[in-house]
């Protein structure tokens, strides 16, 4: 058993209260606890409801006694994105705007998190209605990297990346937009999984139509499998949902020597770290030395025709957002996000058509290139965790870097499974991270590259100050 429950996995607290050498009371007290060490440090939580989470670990506690447990979850402690609807909870969103609105029922990751007996205990930071890849807002300031404090930790589900990498509970909900579960993941050195789209189901519908995705956030491949088990399960609110999966996630099984892996260092005209391309080419020899065909490839569509076609997505958005608010309070949004929506104003009618061609276009570019290869890897981002307070790094000229991370909307747009693995330290002790993408509906193969990959090269978190 560890001497402390939290550092331990979601499947490690599994295995410790089916042997009843732990309980998820137990697990919960010391989860709060650090808590209230420690989120003041990262700013990671901006709800916390300890007394519904105690009564939910006390019942799983008397199922686990009885040896029926609801699933491998039940009565491990879970944080939510405040993008998330929570029955009760603070609809939120990151923004002065929302008001004391509450969520009156369970979104349908929630909802299948209860039914597998998850102790949900607090909600997570965002940027303001997920509009950046940082994490800061108006409503509660800047969230930290536990790593570094003076990093961000990337956005927008960084408020969940910041608490699992601190060791505030082992597993917590994303989304992501655009890169939103996989850039934050990368920061903290988590395992972040956006599935094939439709594959978690999600309700209301997001700001950011068919881009966005719900998934896991752990440290552990594992963990995450064990999350996607639950949430996959379909619910009738979602249009989009796919059919029923019968897929176990968990069993993570990889047939190295049969597999074809393309690597694709750039996606474009854009900077690359250099300490972030050695350590993804290291990577990619690891895959080989595994018994993989690994070929560097170029990327299958151009570049800046993919930015410009999610930027016309994502910017209308913005815009349509803003414009469900008078007027007279726009100037209470985000500057970052009014800047977004103002460069939509630009956009014609004929712009959008063009984007949703071009969408296609890009989606089968990429569909092509997984009839040649089981699996891609990229960087996931171009650059290390960056100062707090940016929405983007320095880069060259004295200009922000607008295109730190080129990697990751271009999976939104075609629906492909992604997921981020750690892949090593900088020399300033910061996570890198692998991105793993593959065909669509390959979402276990995905995984269980990405679970293979980090028992190879594992990654050991730091220990948070709490003084």
């Amino acid at each position: 058993m560890p001497t402390d429950l939290t550092q331990a996995s979601a499947a490690g607290l599994s295995r410790l209260y089916a042997s009843g050498k732990a309980s998820p009371s137990e697990a919960l007290t010391a989860i709060l606890a650090r808590t209230e060490r420690v989120n003041p440090l990262i700013n990671a939580f901006s709800h916390i409801d300890a007394d519904a989470a105690r009564l939910a670990a006390r019942a799983s506690e008397r199922r686990w006694r009885r040896g029926r447990p609801l699933s491998a979850l039940d009565g491990v402690p879970v944080s939510i994105k405040e993008l998330v609807g929570v029955r009760g909870w603070p609809l939120s969103m990151g923004s002065r705007l929302t008001g004391a609105a509450r969520a009156t029922e369970d979104s349908p990751v929630v909802a299948r998190l209860r039914e597998a007996g998850a102790v949900l205990f607090a909600q997570t930071t965002s940027p303001e209605f997920g509009h950046k890849g940082v994490t800061d807002s108006p409503l509660h300031g800047i969230t930290r990297n536990p790593w570094k404090l003076d990093r961000t930790p990337g956005g927008s589900s960084g408020g969940s990346a910041a608490a699992v990498a601190a060791g505030l509970g082992p597993l917590a909900i994303g989304t992501d937009g655009g890169g939103s579960i996989r850039i934050p993941a990368s920061f903290c050195g988590l395992v972040g999984v956006k599935a094939t789209f439709g594959r978690v189901p999600a309700w209301p519908p997001s700001l950011v139509g068919d881009l966005a995705n719900t998934g896991p956030m752990a440290r552990t491949a594992l963990d995450c499998a064990l999350m996607l088990n639950a949430l996959k399960r379909p619910d009738a609110r979602d249009p989009y949902a796919l059919p029923p999966d019968d897929t176990d996630y968990s069993r993570l099984t990889l047939r190295p020597k049969s597999l074809k892996v393309a690597l694709v260092m750039k996606m474009g005209a854009h900077p690359l770290d250099r300490e972030v391309a050695a350590k993804v080419r290291a990577a990619a020899q690891r895959f080989e030395a595994m018994g993989c065909a690994v070929e560097e490839v170029k990327a299958p569509y151009p570049f800046e025709q993919a930015m410009r076609t999610f930027g016309i997505h994502w910017f209308a958005a913005m815009q349509r957002l803003m414009a469900q608010y008078p007027q007279a309070r726009h100037a209470e949004f985000d500057t970052s996000l009014q800047a977004q929506a103002r460069a939509a104003q630009a956009y014609t009618l004929r712009d959008f058509a063009d984007a949703q061609a071009a969408r296609r276009d890009l989606a089968f570019a990429w569909s092509q290139l997984f009839t040649r290869f089981d699996l891609l890897l990229t960087p996931m981002v171009a650059v290390s965790p960056f100062a707090v307070g940016l929405t983007a790094p320095p880069g060259a000229h004295g200009k922000p870097n607008a295109l730190w991370t080129p990697y990751s909307s271009t999976f939104n747009l075609s629906r492909h499974p992604a997921a981020t693995v750690p892949c090593g330290l900088t020399r300033d002790g910061l996570p890198i991270g692998l991105q793993i993408v593959s065909g669509h509906y390959r979402d276990a193969l995905v995984l269980a590259a990405a679970a293979r990959y980090a028992q190879i090269d594992p990654l050991v978190f730091p220990e948070m100050p709490t003084d």
